[in-house]
């Protein structure tokens, strides 16, 4: 029967309200405040109680019963004072059901509410003025509302025939209107499902996790995670709730499916797991005040702040938070692959007699190994029971050696086992000769070690056998630069080296991919790129903890002496030839006796090549390119050919471009603009894009202070990534400024549309000339240097500048670090230029929201400037221009920003500036190497 009275929860004064606004000229218009009231009263005491610290699933059931309490206010005033039916027909019966996230009773604040209007048979004129009453009132209150009008027989086909529909249905319960109406649909439904063969549902369940995977990203481990659709997210509990709610349809939330499918252990694991990503999503909601799902970078401070961490040591607390939340997405993987072995266990026990031993024999179960335990069931590596591990523990190493091997998944039957015996990894066994010989076979001479580890890393395996991998599991950075966390961008670059090694990557990695056949013990580099980030947050900084970390891994593991020094000073060194190459002049030959002295000999020189490719790649999509590879094979071949005793000859910059010093030459110097062009048949002007990443611009104007700050500024309006800048001069004058320009994508800036070439060329003679702003002269439709984004706006980024006196012989190496922002190359060139100095050559860099600048100087006679005083003003003056770049406060209506100090812990321990690098900075840690070119000023995301 229908509501007669008010709902029981229903206060007096509220109830009177929504009598008086049934009775107003404009019933909707009056209600509506009245309902919002409520709403916004029973969501208050949901925050409360998440303030007070109440689980995640808890303050989501309060969420949805402050939902529960309006709409049920709303059905009883629309059904007994606006369309009252004192006694209605049969076909006027209609009920209200929740179905859906709501049918289970959880919202976030900015949930959708699903909602399922159900009669017995055609609508009538009642049924149809209920329903959209209810539903226009609800749009009045800015809900996002999903609904559905059906007769129960409807209801019941599409139930059946949708695996959608199914789904949200297995989650219905009644909310208002007749109950009896709703309890027999229920009962008929239920009866429908468990009758129902359950396989194609469960089969319709996964194939949606894999597409949502694949759309949302199909790596668990990217460091802004989709919370709600991401891999590990909510909707993967979900999913195992449904397969739960679909084999037990009676049973409260599948409680009995999950009894049977899940151990009692893996059940407080799901409940956590639940708690949690609830608690996490619903603080998402109340921050933004919107739906949000991705856990931004400018989202993840505020969160773990209200979510009560704090900072240990030299590891933030955004960090700690966050590296909670990729050890629960773990646990969710862990799960799934749990109950699809118990489902599989299942389907089996139904198979009986012939039917399953045919099967079996079809699967291939059965099939002899020449490991004893292990066996193939239905296409992946299982075991024949859980005490394979009891009898040998070094079977939990060739179980993945036999994976690798035949190419073949872990069965969920085999991770399972092989979690459950995670306490057997002692430290007897992490020394057993036997179980590292495993080990080392996967790493470097496996097929597939990134995805053979990556199973090891989930499992648990791999952290609990290597405690020096175990550290950074989940571990993250509070950067803009990785993409991913420290143990999956690791597993990455070392299944990088395999595809090098492989040939897959020869025309992204040309010269790697021809060296790495001449390095004599890969097994070395292997160990090399798999530790080389496990320095990470130590308090001796990356570099030096990582190098402790590695020889003790490696003493374990049994490698020789010789060997464990060099994995040693590979881990210690691996920044050095990305920062060589990236941050300093490679034609220059102090730079590149440097280098040679650092490497020692070419044997080091290959494998540090190699490692550096594999790690810039691994950092995320994107980030390498055909210009970073450029930099490291120019410096690979000047410091080779140091080794042989051979020379390099570097042409004079102006002797590069004659044509265009001519031209300025005999127009008096004032501006020319020279870019890259090839004439094709017709005659037409096109840029020489083949096997060039950079479009070249050249500059001949006469020399003046600010010359190239003017040029880099133009070059930002422009929308042009510098991503390498010389400067040279003549005698008279003239000088000479050539850019390496991108564009946004990462290719020769106007290849893709060459007429923002001819605009740059003419900003860029404007400039030259300095000519002011706003004439004729200046081209229309300038690029509009870019506002900071609210996930950069998440950075506090603390200024470092160094001044290196002894770097080169013939200049002063300023390298300068901080926020980036638009035009922050310009504003540096020019403070560098009203200190009376000229630029020789500019490196910039950025990585993520950070921009890392070098410059060489010398004074305005091109002499090495020595005057201490001057250059300790000139620090100071640079670090100003650094603070500016950090950002302002928000501006009104804007919500706040928690700024985290990323410190020095993001920028790398430099070549040869990293031994006089003040002992409290380099304490902090460092960075992985090359980032993306910057709009002079302006990062491209990492």
């Amino acid at each position: 029967m229908p509501f007669e009275a008010p709902p029981a929860d229903l206060d007096d004064a509220t109830a009177a309200a929504l009598e008086a606004a049934a009775d107003a000229a404009n019933p909707r218009a009056a209600m509506a405040p009245v309902l919002s009231e409520l709403l916004s009263a029973g969501r208050a005491r949901a925050a409360q109680r998440l303030a007070q610290g109440a689980g995640g699933v808890d303050v989501a059931r309060l969420y949805a019963r402050a939902a529960d309490q309006m709409v049920q206010a709303l059905w009883w005033v629309t059904t007994e004072h606006l369309f009252p039916a004192p006694n209605p027909t049969d076909a006027q019966r209609l009920a209200l059901l929740a179905v859906g996230g709501y049918g289970r009773g959880v919202l976030a604040p900015h949930s959708d509410l699903d909602l399922m209007f159900l009669r017995p048979w055609k609508s009538t004129s009642r049924t149809e003025q209920v329903t959209e009453f209810v539903l226009y009132v609800l749009w009045d209150l800015g809900l996002k509302i999903g609904s559905t009008s059906r007769s129960m027989d409807e209801a019941l086909s599409v139930g059946k025939a949708d695996m959608t529909v199914r789904t949200a249905l297995l989650e219905a319960r009644p909310l208002a209107g007749d109950v009896d109406l709703a309890e027999a649909f229920l009962t008929r439904f239920r009866q429908q499902v468990s009758k129902a063969d359950p396989r194609p549902f469960i089969a319709a369940k996964l194939a949606e996790r894999e597409t949502r995977h694949q759309k949302v990203g199909a790596i668990r481990y990217r460091v802004e995670p989709n919370v709600k659709d991401g891999k590990g997210g909510l909707r993967d509990l979900n999913c195992l709730f449904w397969i739960a709610r679909g084999l037990a349809p009676d049973s409260p939330l599948g409680e009995a499916a999950l009894e049977d499918l899940l151990t009692r252990r893996e059940r407080r694991l799901f409940a956590e797991a639940f708690d949690f990503l609830w608690q996490v999503r619903i603080h998402m909601h109340r921050i933004t005040d919107r739906p949000v799902e991705a856990l931004t970078f400018d989202l993840q401070p505020e969160v773990a702040r209200r979510m009560g961490w704090r900072g240990r040591g030299d590891e933030p607390a955004v960090e700690r938070f966050m590296r909670r939340y990729f050890l629960v997405a773990r646990d969710v993987g862990a799960l799934t692959r749990a109950m699809s072995a118990q489902l599989e266990a299942r389907e089996q026990k139904k198979a009986g007699g012939l039917v399953r031993g045919l099967s079996r024999l079809w699967s291939g179960r059965g099939k002899p190994l020449d490991t004893p335990g292990f066996l193939i069931d239905r296409g992946r590596l299982s075991v024949t029971g859980p005490e394979v591990f009891d009898e040998d523990p070094v079977r939990l190493l060739t179980l993945f050696v036999e994976a690798d091997r035949l190419d073949l998944d872990l069965h969920p039957d085999a991770f399972a086992a092989v979690t459950r015996s995670l306490p057997r990894i002692t430290p007897r066994l992490r020394r057993d000769p036997e179980a590292s010989r495993a080990f080392l076979t996967i790493l470097a001479n496996g097929k597939r070690p990134y995805r053979v580890l990556g199973i090891m890393n989930e499992t648990g395996l791999l952290g609990r056998f290597l405690p020096e991998w175990g550290r950074i599991v989940g571990q993250t950075q509070f950067n803009m630069y990785h993409a991913y966390t420290v143990d999956e961008h690791t597993l990455q670059a070392v299944g990088i080296i395999n595809d090098i090694k492989r040939g897959k990557l020869k025309d992204d990695h040309p010269l790697a991919s021809e060296i790495i056949h001449r390095i004599t013990d890969p097994e070395v580099l292997m160990l090399a790129m798999l530790l080389h980030d496990v320095g990470k947050g130590g308090d001796r900084g990356q570099l030096e903890d990582g190098a402790i970390a590695a020889r003790r891994a490696c003493e374990r593991l049994g490698v020789d002496s010789r060997r464990i020094e060099l994995v040693t000073w590979l881990v210690r060194h691996h920044l050095a030839l990305s920062d060589y190459a990236q941050k300093r002049d490679v034609t220059d030959p102090d730079t590149v006796r440097a280098c040679a002295d650092l490497m020692g000999d070419p044997e080091r020189l290959r494998m540090l090549l190699v490692l550096t490719a594999a790690d810039i790649r691994a950092v995320g999509p994107g980030v390498w390119n055909n210009w970073k590879g450029q930099l490291l094979r120019d410096l690979y071949r000047r410091v080779l050919a140091l080794f042989k005793g051979e020379t390099v000859d570097e042409p004079d910059p102006l002797e590069a471009h004659p044509e265009l010093v001519a031209r300025a030459r005999e127009s008096g110097a004032a501006a020319d603009v020279m870019v890259d062009w090839d004439t094709d048949p017709s005659a037409e002007r096109q840029l020489k894009a083949v096997g060039r990443p950079t479009t070249r611009v050249a500059v001949a104007a006469t020399d003046r202070p600010g010359l190239f700050a003017a040029l880099a500024q133009a070059l930002a309006r422009a929308g042009a990534d510098i991503v390498g800048a010389r400067v040279a001069t003549a005698p008279e004058g003239l000088a000479l400024d050539v850019f390496e320009v991108q564009d946004g994508a990462g290719l020769p800036y106007g290849q893709a549309e060459p007429r923002r070439l001819e605009r740059l060329v003419r900003s860029l003679e404007a400039a030259a000339r300095a000519v002011p702003e706003g004439t004729p002269d200046v081209p229309e439709g300038e690029t509009v240097l870019p506002s900071v984004s609210a996930r950069r706006a998440a950075f506090d980024v603390r200024p470092v500048v160094m001044i290196d006196r002894e770097a080169v012989s013939h200049a002063v190496v300023i390298e300068v670090s901080g926020a980036d922002r638009p035009g922050l190359l310009a504003e540096l060139a020019a403070a560098i230029a009203a200190e009376g100095l000229s630029l020789r050559s500019a490196h910039v860099a950025s990585f993520g929201e950070r921009a890392v600048d070098a410059f060489y100087v010398t004074d305005a006679n091109g002499r090495k400037p020595m005057r201490k005083d001057r250059l300790e003003r000139l620090a100071r003056t640079l670090e100003a221009v650094l603070d500016r770049a950090r950002l302002p406060e928000p501006s009104p209506g804007q919500r706040p920003i928690i700024p985290v100090r990323a410190s020095v812990r993001d920028v790398s321990d430099l070549g040869p500036l990293s031994a006089r690098r003040p002992a409290a900075e380099a304490r902090k840690g460092s960075r992985s190497p090359n980032g993306p070119g910057r709009t002079a000023g302006r990062t491209r995301p990492g």
